[in-house]
């Protein structure tokens, strides 16, 4: 059985960062789990140091946490590609908005040969728990834009709840800092032709912590989108596809 790294930016969350781990580990019982949580030097607070601790002390060696050097939620993400060491790596949130219990399907389109296995909240209609009825709107006219421009079949390329094969994220240059990284990391892979398949999940709003993610942040994943489908593949690679 492959082994899974769960990849868990934490600023402010203690009681769901806590959650994730205990509720993602009984999941995925059957899997050698790690728990790579990525802090912030400025950002994190003391309460969620204090989880992080307590996490430690229970799950020992499978919790590794450090502060980010780059900037910004793109940034800490790719310090921990940089930690990498078992044959999956998910990328999730620390405050429940991304569903545990999804794990065990992420993993298995990984086992089946897929590159990339991303979840979807459009697929049997849309599964949002109070969510901003304009921003939705918005969601799914940029939704339908960006698969028509990549000509892909996956209907949720903005929500970066995802597992994928570690070679993919170590084979890619990266360059987004902000929270438009997570559509990089969707749209560099389709360029590159990786296999990708979607599983469904709910996306419910957190109910500790605060987003930093803005709404003003759209356009630059607009321009993330336009400007990476145009990229030569030359400059989007560090290494061939495996």
């Amino acid at each position: 059985m492959r082994s899974v790294t769960l990849i868990l930016p934490a600023t402010d969350e203690t009681f769901s960062l806590e959650q994730t781990l205990e509720r993602s580990d009984a999941a995925l019982r059957d899997r050698d789990v790690r728990f790579l949580i990525v802090t912030s030097m400025k950002m994190t607070t003391q309460a969620c140091r204090d989880s992080i601790q307590k996490l430690t002390q229970k799950f020992g060696t499978r919790v590794e946490s450090f502060d980010q050097k780059k900037p910004g939620i793109g940034g800490a993400l790719q310090d921990s590609f940089e930690h990498l060491h078992t044959d999956i790596a998910v990328v999730m949130a620390s405050d429940l908005e991304t569903d545990p219990a999804v794990l065990p399907a992420l993993l298995e389109k990984i086992d089946d040969g897929y590159d990339i296995a991303a979840t979807t909240r459009w697929k049997s209609g849309a599964r949002f728990e109070n969510y901003d009825p304009l921003k939705l709107v918005l969601n799914f006219f940029f939704q339908h834009f960006f698969r028509l421009l990549y000509w892909t079949s996956l209907t949720d390329l903005t929500y970066a709840y995802r597992a994928y094969r570690t070679e993919v994220l170590k084979g890619i240059r990266w360059e987004e800092m902000r929270f438009p990284f997570l559509f990089e990391t969707i749209v560099k892979p389709l360029r590159l032709g990786y296999r990708v398949t979607e599983v469904e999940a709910p996306w419910r709003a957190r109910t500790e912590g605060m987003s930093h993610n803005s709404f003003g942040q759209t356009l630059d994943y607009v321009r993330v989108g336009i400007r990476v489908r145009f990229l030569p593949k030359r400059k989007i690679l560090y290494t061939e596809p495996q």
